[in-house]
Protein backbone atom coordinates (compact mmCIF):
# COMPACT_ATOMS: atom_id res chain seq x y z
CA UNK A 1 0.00 0.00 0.00
CA UNK A 2 0.96 3.60 -0.41
CA UNK A 3 2.67 5.19 2.39
CA UNK A 4 0.17 4.38 4.81
CA UNK A 5 -1.65 5.22 2.23
CA UNK A 6 -1.05 8.83 1.75
CA UNK A 7 -1.34 9.45 5.83
CA UNK A 8 1.51 10.29 8.21
CA UNK A 9 2.03 7.28 10.26
CA UNK A 10 1.09 6.99 13.82
CA UNK A 11 4.34 7.30 16.10
CA UNK A 12 4.87 6.51 19.73
CA UNK A 13 5.70 9.63 22.10
CA UNK A 14 9.75 10.49 22.29
CA UNK A 15 10.03 9.27 18.32
CA UNK A 16 11.46 11.59 15.51
CA UNK A 17 9.67 12.06 11.83
CA UNK A 18 12.64 11.01 9.01
CA UNK A 19 12.18 11.30 5.88
CA UNK A 20 12.23 8.22 4.00
CA UNK A 21 14.81 8.50 0.57
CA UNK A 22 14.25 5.70 -0.83
CA UNK A 23 11.52 5.79 -4.12
CA UNK A 24 7.80 4.56 -2.96
CA UNK A 25 7.26 1.81 -5.36
CA UNK A 26 3.15 2.15 -4.39
CA UNK A 27 3.11 5.95 -5.46
CA UNK A 28 5.54 5.65 -8.12
CA UNK A 29 7.35 8.99 -6.71
CA UNK A 30 10.80 9.62 -5.44
CA UNK A 31 10.18 11.08 -2.08
CA UNK A 32 10.55 15.20 -1.47
CA UNK A 33 14.22 17.01 -1.63
CA UNK A 34 14.97 20.29 -0.17
CA UNK A 35 13.94 22.45 -3.43
CA UNK A 36 13.23 19.97 -5.91
CA UNK A 37 9.63 18.51 -7.25
CA UNK A 38 8.77 14.54 -6.37
CA UNK A 39 9.84 12.95 -9.96
CA UNK A 40 7.09 10.63 -11.18
CA UNK A 41 8.96 6.88 -11.77
CA UNK A 42 7.25 4.54 -14.40
CA UNK A 43 5.08 2.85 -11.79
CA UNK A 44 1.63 2.77 -10.44
CA UNK A 45 0.15 4.74 -7.44
CA UNK A 46 0.30 8.12 -6.59
CA UNK A 47 0.23 9.16 -2.38
CA UNK A 48 3.68 11.16 -2.79
CA UNK A 49 3.50 12.09 1.20
CA UNK A 50 6.64 11.53 2.62
CA UNK A 51 7.28 7.87 4.66
CA UNK A 52 7.06 8.17 8.12
CA UNK A 53 10.17 6.33 9.96
CA UNK A 54 10.71 5.80 14.05
CA UNK A 55 14.54 6.46 14.91
CA UNK A 56 14.09 6.90 18.65
CA UNK A 57 12.28 5.37 21.08
CA UNK A 58 13.30 2.10 20.62
CA UNK A 59 13.02 0.32 24.49
CA UNK A 60 9.61 0.53 23.55
CA UNK A 61 7.49 -2.55 22.19
CA UNK A 62 6.91 -1.07 19.07
CA UNK A 63 3.50 -2.30 17.14
CA UNK A 64 3.24 -5.58 15.36
CA UNK A 65 2.12 -3.70 12.36
CA UNK A 66 4.48 -2.30 9.58
CA UNK A 67 5.22 1.29 9.97
CA UNK A 68 5.29 0.97 6.39
CA UNK A 69 4.13 -1.53 3.71
CA UNK A 70 6.46 -0.58 1.34
CA UNK A 71 9.33 -2.96 1.86
CA UNK A 72 10.39 -3.56 -1.79
CA UNK A 73 12.40 0.54 -1.60
CA UNK A 74 13.98 0.12 1.47
CA UNK A 75 11.52 2.36 4.03
CA UNK A 76 11.91 1.50 7.08
CA UNK A 77 9.39 -0.46 8.88
CA UNK A 78 8.65 -2.83 11.93
CA UNK A 79 9.51 -6.60 11.35
CA UNK A 80 5.66 -8.20 11.97
CA UNK A 81 6.96 -11.14 14.46
CA UNK A 82 9.53 -9.23 16.13
CA UNK A 83 11.06 -6.10 17.61
CA UNK A 84 12.95 -5.15 15.08
CA UNK A 85 13.56 -1.98 12.93
CA UNK A 86 15.43 -2.50 9.44
CA UNK A 87 16.35 -0.89 6.54
CA UNK A 88 16.82 -2.71 3.30
CA UNK A 89 18.07 -0.15 1.02
CA UNK A 90 21.74 -0.81 2.63
CA UNK A 91 21.00 -4.04 4.06
CA UNK A 92 21.08 -2.96 7.32
CA UNK A 93 18.83 -3.79 10.87
CA UNK A 94 17.99 -1.37 13.75
CA UNK A 95 16.93 -3.59 16.61
CA UNK A 96 14.86 -2.44 19.87
CA UNK A 97 17.07 -2.77 22.96
CA UNK A 98 14.99 -5.40 23.35
CA UNK A 99 15.11 -7.50 20.39
CA UNK A 100 19.12 -6.59 20.27
CA UNK A 101 19.62 -7.75 23.73
CA UNK A 102 17.41 -11.02 23.23
CA UNK A 103 19.17 -11.97 19.89
CA UNK A 104 22.62 -11.47 21.94
CA UNK A 105 21.44 -14.02 24.22
CA UNK A 106 19.47 -16.02 21.95
CA UNK A 107 21.22 -16.20 18.68
CA UNK A 108 20.84 -14.73 15.63
CA UNK A 109 17.24 -15.81 14.25
CA UNK A 110 15.78 -14.52 17.39
CA UNK A 111 12.00 -13.50 16.64
CA UNK A 112 11.85 -15.80 14.25
CA UNK A 113 9.04 -18.72 14.82
CA UNK A 114 9.14 -22.05 12.29
CA UNK A 115 6.51 -24.81 12.11
CA UNK A 116 7.79 -28.17 11.83
CA UNK A 117 6.29 -30.20 9.83
CA UNK A 118 9.43 -33.37 9.43
CA UNK A 119 10.88 -36.38 10.66
CA UNK A 120 13.46 -39.00 11.24
CA UNK A 121 16.66 -36.47 10.53
CA UNK A 122 17.08 -34.44 8.02
CA UNK A 123 13.94 -31.80 8.35
CA UNK A 124 15.39 -31.81 12.50
CA UNK A 125 18.55 -31.54 11.51
CA UNK A 126 17.26 -28.36 9.37
CA UNK A 127 15.09 -27.21 12.39
CA UNK A 128 18.20 -27.65 15.25
CA UNK A 129 20.40 -25.35 13.19
CA UNK A 130 17.93 -22.74 12.87
CA UNK A 131 16.65 -23.33 16.66
CA UNK A 132 20.14 -23.54 17.68
CA UNK A 133 20.90 -19.91 16.03
CA UNK A 134 17.71 -18.39 18.12
CA UNK A 135 14.63 -19.11 16.35
CA UNK A 136 11.72 -20.30 18.23
CA UNK A 137 11.01 -23.98 16.63
CA UNK A 138 7.49 -25.45 17.27
CA UNK A 139 7.72 -29.23 16.41
CA UNK A 140 4.26 -30.64 14.95
CA UNK A 141 4.30 -34.42 16.20
CA UNK A 142 1.82 -37.54 15.79
CA UNK A 143 0.76 -38.19 19.55
CA UNK A 144 3.11 -41.53 19.23
CA UNK A 145 6.18 -39.48 18.06
CA UNK A 146 8.26 -39.05 15.68
CA UNK A 147 10.56 -42.05 14.92
CA UNK A 148 14.30 -40.27 15.87
CA UNK A 149 12.90 -40.59 19.50
CA UNK A 150 13.41 -44.30 19.02
CA UNK A 151 16.35 -44.82 16.71
CA UNK A 152 18.90 -46.28 18.88
CA UNK A 153 19.60 -46.65 22.57
CA UNK A 154 18.24 -43.87 24.96
CA UNK A 155 17.82 -42.91 28.71
CA UNK A 156 13.80 -42.02 28.41
CA UNK A 157 11.04 -44.42 25.92
CA UNK A 158 10.80 -40.97 24.27
CA UNK A 159 14.38 -39.42 23.84
CA UNK A 160 16.52 -41.72 21.90
CA UNK A 161 20.57 -40.26 22.51
CA UNK A 162 19.96 -38.63 18.89
CA UNK A 163 16.65 -37.00 19.57
CA UNK A 164 18.03 -35.36 23.03
CA UNK A 165 19.69 -33.13 20.71
CA UNK A 166 18.55 -33.02 17.38
CA UNK A 167 15.24 -32.37 19.27
CA UNK A 168 16.65 -29.18 21.70
CA UNK A 169 15.46 -25.89 21.56
CA UNK A 170 12.04 -26.94 20.13
CA UNK A 171 8.75 -26.80 21.94
CA UNK A 172 6.49 -30.11 20.67
CA UNK A 173 2.57 -30.07 20.04
CA UNK A 174 0.87 -33.55 19.21
CA UNK A 175 -1.22 -33.10 16.40
CA UNK A 176 -3.20 -35.80 14.70
CA UNK A 177 -2.15 -34.16 11.16
CA UNK A 178 -4.37 -37.05 9.14
CA UNK A 179 -7.89 -35.84 11.34
CA UNK A 180 -10.04 -32.85 9.37
CA UNK A 181 -9.20 -31.41 13.04
CA UNK A 182 -5.42 -31.53 13.06
CA UNK A 183 -5.08 -30.02 9.72
CA UNK A 184 -7.33 -27.31 10.41
CA UNK A 185 -5.14 -26.25 13.79
CA UNK A 186 -2.12 -26.48 12.06
CA UNK A 187 -3.22 -24.14 9.05
CA UNK A 188 -4.45 -21.99 11.95
CA UNK A 189 -1.28 -21.63 13.24
CA UNK A 190 0.49 -20.80 9.82
CA UNK A 191 -0.68 -17.65 10.44
CA UNK A 192 1.32 -17.01 13.64
CA UNK A 193 4.88 -17.85 11.75
CA UNK A 194 7.31 -16.67 9.27
CA UNK A 195 8.41 -20.33 8.48
CA UNK A 196 6.72 -23.87 7.35
CA UNK A 197 9.02 -26.69 6.74
CA UNK A 198 7.97 -29.95 5.94
CA UNK A 199 9.24 -33.39 4.36
CA UNK A 200 6.07 -35.14 3.90
CA UNK A 201 5.35 -36.71 0.14
CA UNK A 202 3.59 -33.88 -2.24
CA UNK A 203 0.03 -35.48 -2.53
CA UNK A 204 0.21 -36.33 1.24
CA UNK A 205 0.60 -32.51 1.70
CA UNK A 206 -1.63 -31.49 -1.00
CA UNK A 207 -4.00 -33.81 0.54
CA UNK A 208 -4.00 -32.47 3.78
CA UNK A 209 -4.20 -29.14 2.77
CA UNK A 210 -0.70 -28.11 4.02
CA UNK A 211 0.37 -27.49 0.31
CA UNK A 212 2.53 -23.60 -0.45
CA UNK A 213 -0.19 -22.74 -1.95
CA UNK A 214 -2.88 -22.92 0.47
CA UNK A 215 -0.72 -21.71 3.22
CA UNK A 216 0.07 -18.59 1.25
CA UNK A 217 -3.61 -17.79 0.62
CA UNK A 218 -3.29 -17.22 4.60
CA UNK A 219 0.00 -15.55 5.12
CA UNK A 220 1.15 -14.09 1.85
CA UNK A 221 4.81 -13.56 3.15
CA UNK A 222 5.33 -16.98 4.37
CA UNK A 223 8.80 -18.72 3.83
CA UNK A 224 7.58 -22.06 2.98
CA UNK A 225 10.30 -25.41 2.72
CA UNK A 226 9.68 -28.31 1.11
CA UNK A 227 11.86 -31.64 0.96
CA UNK A 228 11.68 -34.96 -0.84
CA UNK A 229 13.40 -37.79 -2.29
CA UNK A 230 13.23 -36.16 -6.11
CA UNK A 231 11.89 -32.87 -8.01
CA UNK A 232 8.38 -31.82 -7.50
CA UNK A 233 7.05 -32.70 -11.25
CA UNK A 234 9.04 -35.62 -11.94
CA UNK A 235 7.96 -39.22 -12.40
CA UNK A 236 9.47 -39.91 -9.12
CA UNK A 237 8.06 -36.95 -7.14
CA UNK A 238 5.78 -39.26 -4.90
CA UNK A 239 8.33 -41.89 -4.24
CA UNK A 240 9.16 -42.86 -0.70
CA UNK A 241 13.15 -41.71 -0.56
CA UNK A 242 15.42 -41.75 2.70
CA UNK A 243 19.10 -41.65 3.03
CA UNK A 244 20.23 -45.25 1.44
CA UNK A 245 17.90 -44.73 -1.32
CA UNK A 246 19.60 -41.28 -1.85
CA UNK A 247 23.20 -42.37 -1.61
CA UNK A 248 22.53 -44.96 -4.56
CA UNK A 249 20.57 -42.87 -6.41
CA UNK A 250 23.42 -39.72 -6.26
CA UNK A 251 26.73 -41.97 -7.27
CA UNK A 252 27.86 -42.73 -3.72
CA UNK A 253 27.36 -45.99 -4.29
CA UNK A 254 29.12 -45.99 -7.28
CA UNK A 255 32.44 -44.08 -5.50
CA UNK A 256 32.58 -47.32 -2.87
CA UNK A 257 33.08 -49.47 -5.58
CA UNK A 258 35.05 -47.60 -7.48
CA UNK A 259 37.60 -47.32 -3.98
CA UNK A 260 36.90 -51.14 -2.78
CA UNK A 261 35.61 -53.32 -5.38
CA UNK A 262 31.99 -53.25 -4.52
CA UNK A 263 28.87 -50.57 -4.33
CA UNK A 264 28.47 -49.85 -0.40
CA UNK A 265 26.80 -46.78 1.20
CA UNK A 266 29.17 -44.24 3.64
CA UNK A 267 28.20 -45.62 7.42
CA UNK A 268 26.79 -42.24 8.02
CA UNK A 269 22.98 -40.96 6.89
CA UNK A 270 25.00 -38.66 4.65
CA UNK A 271 22.13 -37.66 2.40
CA UNK A 272 20.33 -36.86 5.29
CA UNK A 273 22.35 -34.71 7.02
CA UNK A 274 23.52 -32.56 3.66
CA UNK A 275 20.34 -31.82 2.26
CA UNK A 276 18.97 -30.75 5.93
CA UNK A 277 22.01 -28.23 6.01
CA UNK A 278 21.49 -27.05 2.20
CA UNK A 279 17.31 -26.30 3.98
CA UNK A 280 18.77 -24.12 7.11
CA UNK A 281 20.55 -22.30 4.09
CA UNK A 282 18.03 -21.54 1.93
CA UNK A 283 15.44 -20.68 4.64
CA UNK A 284 17.53 -18.32 6.03
CA UNK A 285 18.56 -16.62 2.36
CA UNK A 286 14.06 -16.61 1.62
CA UNK A 287 14.15 -14.81 5.43
CA UNK A 288 16.95 -12.28 3.63
CA UNK A 289 15.18 -11.90 1.03
CA UNK A 290 11.79 -10.89 2.59
CA UNK A 291 13.87 -8.48 5.11
CA UNK A 292 14.59 -6.42 1.90
CA UNK A 293 11.25 -6.88 0.08
CA UNK A 294 8.70 -8.83 2.25
CA UNK A 295 7.83 -11.58 -0.21
CA UNK A 296 8.03 -14.79 1.38
CA UNK A 297 8.71 -17.78 -1.20
CA UNK A 298 8.65 -21.66 -2.02
CA UNK A 299 11.64 -23.31 -1.46
CA UNK A 300 12.30 -27.02 -2.76
CA UNK A 301 15.42 -29.17 -1.89
CA UNK A 302 15.10 -32.26 -4.11
CA UNK A 303 17.35 -34.97 -2.03
CA UNK A 304 18.78 -36.48 -5.21
CA UNK A 305 19.61 -33.47 -7.20
CA UNK A 306 21.08 -31.90 -3.81
CA UNK A 307 22.87 -34.70 -2.84
CA UNK A 308 24.08 -35.03 -6.36
CA UNK A 309 25.46 -31.36 -6.79
CA UNK A 310 27.42 -32.34 -3.60
CA UNK A 311 29.05 -35.44 -5.10
CA UNK A 312 29.71 -33.32 -8.17
CA UNK A 313 31.25 -31.13 -7.34
CA UNK A 314 34.47 -32.32 -7.30
CA UNK A 315 33.84 -35.86 -8.90
CA UNK A 316 31.89 -34.46 -12.18
CA UNK A 317 36.11 -33.92 -12.38
CA UNK A 318 36.72 -33.94 -16.17
CA UNK A 319 33.39 -35.00 -17.32
CA UNK A 320 31.59 -31.73 -17.06
CA UNK A 321 33.48 -30.23 -20.00
CA UNK A 322 31.72 -31.30 -23.60
CA UNK A 323 33.54 -33.35 -24.92
CA UNK A 324 34.70 -34.59 -21.61
CA UNK A 325 38.46 -34.69 -20.71
CA UNK A 326 40.36 -37.64 -18.89
CA UNK A 327 43.68 -38.29 -17.48
CA UNK A 328 45.35 -41.29 -19.46
CA UNK A 329 44.25 -44.34 -18.43
CA UNK A 330 41.49 -42.55 -16.07
CA UNK A 331 37.83 -42.14 -16.10
CA UNK A 332 36.89 -39.18 -17.21
CA UNK A 333 34.15 -38.73 -13.91
CA UNK A 334 35.56 -39.17 -10.52
CA UNK A 335 38.40 -37.54 -8.86
CA UNK A 336 41.28 -39.35 -9.04
CA UNK A 337 42.77 -38.27 -5.23
CA UNK A 338 39.75 -38.60 -3.69
CA UNK A 339 38.94 -42.38 -4.47
CA UNK A 340 42.17 -43.96 -4.21
CA UNK A 341 42.07 -46.65 -1.71
CA UNK A 342 45.42 -45.90 0.18
CA UNK A 343 43.88 -42.57 0.97
CA UNK A 344 43.05 -43.27 4.65
CA UNK A 345 44.75 -43.72 8.37
CA UNK A 346 48.15 -44.96 7.77
CA UNK A 347 49.48 -47.38 10.83
CA UNK A 348 51.90 -46.64 13.19
CA UNK A 349 54.24 -48.54 15.64
CA UNK A 350 51.81 -48.44 18.15
CA UNK A 351 48.86 -47.15 16.47
CA UNK A 352 46.86 -45.37 13.46
CA UNK A 353 47.66 -41.46 12.42
CA UNK A 354 46.73 -39.70 9.29
CA UNK A 355 49.37 -38.07 7.56
CA UNK A 356 48.31 -36.03 4.28
CA UNK A 357 51.26 -34.38 2.56
CA UNK A 358 49.26 -32.38 0.11
CA UNK A 359 52.04 -29.49 -1.49
CA UNK A 360 54.98 -30.64 -3.45
CA UNK A 361 56.92 -29.81 -0.76
CA UNK A 362 55.55 -31.65 1.51
CA UNK A 363 56.10 -34.90 -0.06
CA UNK A 364 59.93 -34.07 -0.96
CA UNK A 365 60.68 -32.73 3.01
CA UNK A 366 58.31 -36.02 4.37
CA UNK A 367 60.62 -38.18 2.43
CA UNK A 368 63.36 -36.97 3.00
CA UNK A 369 63.45 -36.69 6.78
CA UNK A 370 62.98 -40.47 6.12
CA UNK A 371 65.93 -41.23 3.56
CA UNK A 372 63.80 -42.04 0.92
CA UNK A 373 66.55 -41.87 -1.98
CA UNK A 374 65.95 -39.00 -4.79
CA UNK A 375 63.42 -37.65 -2.45
CA UNK A 376 64.61 -33.82 -3.62
CA UNK A 377 64.20 -34.50 -7.14
CA UNK A 378 61.25 -36.90 -7.44
CA UNK A 379 59.08 -36.03 -10.63
CA UNK A 380 56.24 -37.54 -9.26
CA UNK A 381 56.02 -34.18 -7.05
CA UNK A 382 57.77 -31.84 -9.45
CA UNK A 383 54.64 -29.39 -9.58
CA UNK A 384 51.56 -29.47 -8.20
CA UNK A 385 49.69 -31.09 -10.89
CA UNK A 386 52.13 -33.94 -10.57
CA UNK A 387 51.39 -34.20 -7.13
CA UNK A 388 47.56 -34.92 -7.65
CA UNK A 389 47.75 -37.33 -10.66
CA UNK A 390 50.38 -39.54 -8.89
CA UNK A 391 48.56 -39.81 -5.98
CA UNK A 392 48.15 -43.46 -5.42
CA UNK A 393 51.36 -44.18 -5.70
CA UNK A 394 52.38 -41.07 -3.27
CA UNK A 395 49.83 -41.94 -0.98
CA UNK A 396 51.60 -46.08 -1.02
CA UNK A 397 54.66 -44.80 -0.25
CA UNK A 398 53.64 -42.63 3.22
CA UNK A 399 51.36 -46.13 4.14
CA UNK A 400 54.91 -47.89 4.10
CA UNK A 401 56.64 -44.95 5.88
CA UNK A 402 53.99 -45.66 8.82
CA UNK A 403 55.58 -48.29 11.02
CA UNK A 404 58.99 -46.83 11.21
CA UNK A 405 58.00 -44.23 13.99
CA UNK A 406 55.22 -44.07 16.95
CA UNK A 407 51.97 -41.86 16.76
CA UNK A 408 52.99 -39.27 18.37
CA UNK A 409 56.48 -38.96 16.97
CA UNK A 410 54.70 -38.99 13.42
CA UNK A 411 52.89 -35.75 15.05
CA UNK A 412 55.88 -34.51 16.52
CA UNK A 413 57.77 -33.71 13.37
CA UNK A 414 54.54 -33.13 10.92
CA UNK A 415 54.07 -30.28 13.33
CA UNK A 416 57.51 -29.07 12.95
CA UNK A 417 57.54 -29.49 8.87
CA UNK A 418 54.11 -28.00 8.57
CA UNK A 419 52.50 -31.10 7.29
CA UNK A 420 49.12 -31.74 7.98
CA UNK A 421 48.10 -34.77 10.31
CA UNK A 422 46.58 -35.94 13.35
CA UNK A 423 45.49 -38.52 15.71
CA UNK A 424 42.84 -41.10 14.79
CA UNK A 425 39.71 -40.32 17.04
CA UNK A 426 36.95 -43.26 17.43
CA UNK A 427 33.06 -41.88 17.94
CA UNK A 428 33.44 -42.26 21.73
CA UNK A 429 36.26 -40.39 21.78
CA UNK A 430 34.36 -37.49 20.40
CA UNK A 431 31.63 -38.28 22.75
CA UNK A 432 33.82 -38.20 25.35
CA UNK A 433 34.86 -34.85 24.71
CA UNK A 434 31.10 -32.97 25.13
CA UNK A 435 30.45 -31.09 27.55
CA UNK A 436 27.28 -32.11 30.07
CA UNK A 437 24.14 -30.94 30.74
CA UNK A 438 21.11 -31.96 32.94
CA UNK A 439 17.68 -32.51 31.01
CA UNK A 440 14.61 -32.30 33.33
CA UNK A 441 13.36 -35.91 32.37
CA UNK A 442 16.80 -37.66 32.01
CA UNK A 443 19.53 -35.98 34.34
CA UNK A 444 23.04 -35.77 32.54
CA UNK A 445 23.32 -36.13 28.83
CA UNK A 446 26.46 -34.89 26.28
CA UNK A 447 25.71 -31.67 24.09
CA UNK A 448 27.01 -31.87 20.49
CA UNK A 449 27.99 -28.42 19.80
CA UNK A 450 26.39 -25.70 17.14
CA UNK A 451 28.25 -26.13 13.67
CA UNK A 452 28.73 -22.42 13.40
CA UNK A 453 29.60 -20.22 15.97
CA UNK A 454 28.41 -16.30 16.40
CA UNK A 455 30.94 -13.53 18.35
CA UNK A 456 28.05 -11.40 18.58
CA UNK A 457 25.23 -13.77 18.72
CA UNK A 458 26.30 -16.28 20.26
CA UNK A 459 23.04 -18.92 20.40
CA UNK A 460 23.19 -22.05 22.62
CA UNK A 461 20.70 -24.83 24.23
CA UNK A 462 17.84 -22.74 25.12
CA UNK A 463 15.66 -25.80 26.29
CA UNK A 464 16.26 -29.15 26.57
CA UNK A 465 14.35 -31.86 24.14
CA UNK A 466 10.64 -32.16 24.85
CA UNK A 467 8.43 -34.82 25.69
CA UNK A 468 5.79 -35.88 23.34
CA UNK A 469 3.14 -33.02 22.98
CA UNK A 470 4.83 -30.93 25.90
CA UNK A 471 3.88 -27.72 24.68
CA UNK A 472 0.71 -28.62 23.28
CA UNK A 473 -1.14 -26.44 25.26
CA UNK A 474 1.12 -23.28 25.91
CA UNK A 475 1.51 -22.67 21.81
CA UNK A 476 -2.63 -22.90 21.60
CA UNK A 477 -2.64 -20.13 24.27
CA UNK A 478 0.04 -18.29 22.16
CA UNK A 479 -1.54 -18.78 18.78
CA UNK A 480 -5.01 -17.32 20.27
CA UNK A 481 -2.58 -14.36 21.37
CA UNK A 482 -1.39 -13.68 18.33
CA UNK A 483 -3.94 -14.42 16.26
CA UNK A 484 -7.77 -14.01 17.51
CA UNK A 485 -9.49 -17.24 16.75
CA UNK A 486 -6.55 -19.27 15.87
CA UNK A 487 -7.64 -21.98 17.82
CA UNK A 488 -11.41 -21.38 18.06
CA UNK A 489 -13.43 -24.94 18.16
CA UNK A 490 -10.02 -27.12 18.73
CA UNK A 491 -10.00 -26.95 22.54
CA UNK A 492 -13.53 -28.82 22.38
CA UNK A 493 -12.50 -31.24 19.22
CA UNK A 494 -9.64 -32.02 21.30
CA UNK A 495 -11.69 -32.79 24.00
CA UNK A 496 -10.78 -30.38 26.76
Amino acid sequence: MPCSAGRRARLRPGSVRRRCRAPCRASGLRPRRRGRRATRLPWSGGCGRQCASVWKGLSERPSRRSVHENTLDGCMRFSIHSDTMWSSRRGTRVLSATTSERARQEGPLAGIRVLDLTRVVMGPLATQVLADQGAEVILVEAPGGDTNRVMGPGPHPELSGIALNLLRNKRSIDVDLKSAEGAELVRRLVRTVDVVVTTMRPKAVTRLGLDYDTLRALKPDLVYCQAQGFPLGSERADEPAYDDIIQAASGVSDLMERVWGQPALIPTIFADKVCGLVMAQAICAALFHRERTGEGQHIEVPMQQTTAAFVLAEHGSGAISEPPVNAPGQPAAGYPRIISPDRRPHPTKDGQVHLFPYLPRHYAALFTEAGVPGAENDPRYADQRATLFHSQSLYQDVRRLGPSRTTEEWLTYCRAAGIPATRVASIQDLVDELPLAEHPAVGSYRVIPQMALFSRTPGGVRRPAPLIGEHTEEVLREAAELAPGTTAGVASERGE
